[in-house]
């Protein structure tokens, strides 16, 4: 950690193994430390970390980062995360939250479809809703119902 105070980047390939550690403490201390160092290599190894299927339950730490470096690869790599998780229904991780709230602090529209899926789920609603207030793509539950094809008035079956 003492070298990526001082921008040694021969810290770059230790840090960024332990920012997929299974420790908490010690992940977060790497990627704190792998954002002080300023490593152009950090955004695509937190992006290749965040993204990897096998390594979610470790996920959390590398998507904080990404958010906090706000680099091209931040916004696809959540993206996609977030996506995977929702399709595979495993909401349990908490790397599900954290790529809702990160997408939201990001404040990119190409978030809005995978946004809008997290709000159907009752756990991550608020949250999911809140980020896309924050990126301006926000349609109330009123406005997605006017955008409903209206009943036939004439059809029996649509009165109940």
């Amino acid at each position: 950690m003492a070298l990526a105070d001082v921008g040694d980047r021969r810290a770059f390939e230790t840090l960024a193994l332990l920012l997929n550690y299974r420790e908490p403490a010690r992940a977060e201390s790497a990627a704190r430390a792998l954002a002080r160092l300023g490593d152009p290599r950090t955004a695509r190894a937190a992006a290749a970390l965040a993204t990897n299927p096998l390594r979610v339950a470790y996920a959390v730490p590398p998507i904080r980062l990404l958010v906090q470096l706000r680099a091209p690869e931040s916004v696809p790599a959540l993206i996609e995360t977030l996506d995977r998780l929702l399709a595979e229904r495993t909401l349990a991780w908490e790397a599900v939250p954290a790529c809702v709230e990160g997408l939201g602090e990001l404040g990119d529209p190409r978030a809005a479809p995978v946004l809008r899926a997290a709000r159907t789920h009752p756990r991550l609603r608020a949250a999911a809703t809140a980020a896309l207030e924050r990126i301006g793509c926000y349609e109330s539950a009123s406005s997605e119902a006017s955008d409903a094809p209206d009943a036939d008035p004439s059809d029996e079956t649509s009165r109940t």
